[in-house]
């Protein structure tokens, strides 16, 4: 991951640390590698939400070449992701297919192009040996990979193109980053960027099924009191964490919750009257000697 650059556009910012959907942009994009091997970042150390191997390209501020050529001392894989830390968007799911992709084929990479059809090869998956044999030959032709610009190495290799202009989509402007925050809250988008934000704050990486957990809020609070439906969503985390934390621990204990929630609100639909007595019997009408 190259999460240097002097950002520019944005006034000199710390553009890696500028936060989106409260998190930093390069926390989402670590959240996205969460089942990288290794990750490596190319830039000078900080906190950040997982952990990663840093280093420093050769001389600092040499360029995207000579990032790479940093990051890739670094990689044993056969395969790897090359990703800016400036993408609010990317998600397991895309860098998964980008490897998916390349495994399949025989290309040297595979790479996302933007809404303008504009090919990123920064967010892309190449082939290891692919990248070192270009980037050597480039040293070699100028004496070294600083100053030069990413396409003199990606120009030379057989890529994929796979258009995604939401994953692609990168922050370089202020203008930008006000357009990520905003989408981010949009009503189709909130609620799977809150749930990611808190599971990469809480250090959780769990996935479950948000529907059940919504469910069994509602059930609570329509058929209990409405207070009850996050603690009891609080009780069904604690339940699931001591019978182990995984999605089925969830989901059981999600399904006790909410069987319970339902026999609670059937006997407000029940006739509290006493029972009318059977057939034949005589009702008791003498007085209580009592």
């Amino acid at each position: 991951m190259l999460a240097g650059g002097a950002a520019r556009r944005l006034g000199g910012a710390d553009k890696p640390a500028v936060r989106v959907g409260g998190r930093p942009l390069l926390d989402r994009v670590l959240a996205a590698c969460a089942d990288a091997g290794t990750t490596v970042v190319v830039a000078g150390p900080r906190p950040t939400a997982r952990p990663v191997t840093w280093t420093r390209e050769d001389p600092p501020g040499g360029g995207p070449l000579a990032a790479l050529d940093a990051g890739l001392r670094h990689v044993t894989a056969e395969h790897l992701v090359l990703l800016s830390a400036d993408l609010p968007f990317l998600d397991g799911h895309t860098v998964a297919a980008l490897l998916d992709t390349l495994r399949r084929g025989e290309a040297d990479g595979v790479l996302l192009t933007d809404s303008d059809g504009r090919d990123q090869p920064l967010v892309a998956a190449y082939r290891t040996p692919s990248l070192r044999r270009g980037l050597a030959a480039l040293s070699a032709a100028h004496g070294g990979t600083a100053g030069l610009p990413l396409r003199r190495l990606t120009g030379a290799l057989d890529l994929l193109r796979i258009s995604d202009p939401v994953a692609s989509f990168d922050c370089d402007t202020w203008d930008d980053i006000a357009t990520a925050r905003a989408r981010i809250r949009e009503h189709g988008h909130v609620l799977d960027e809150w749930i990611s934000a808190v599971k990469d704050e809480l250090g959780i990486d769990l996935d479950v099924d948000t529907g059940v957990l919504l469910d069994l809020a509602r059930d609570a609070a329509h058929g209990v009191a409405r207070p009850a439906a996050p603690l009891t969503t609080f009780l069904v985390g604690f339940a699931a964490a001591r019978a182990g934390g995984d999605a089925d621990a969830v989901a059981e204990a999600a399904r006790k919750a909410v069987a319970l929630a339902n026999r609670w609100a059937e006997e407000d639909t029940q006739d509290a009257t006493p029972a009318a007595p059977s057939s034949g019997a005589e009702p008791e009408t003498r007085t209580d000697a009592g």
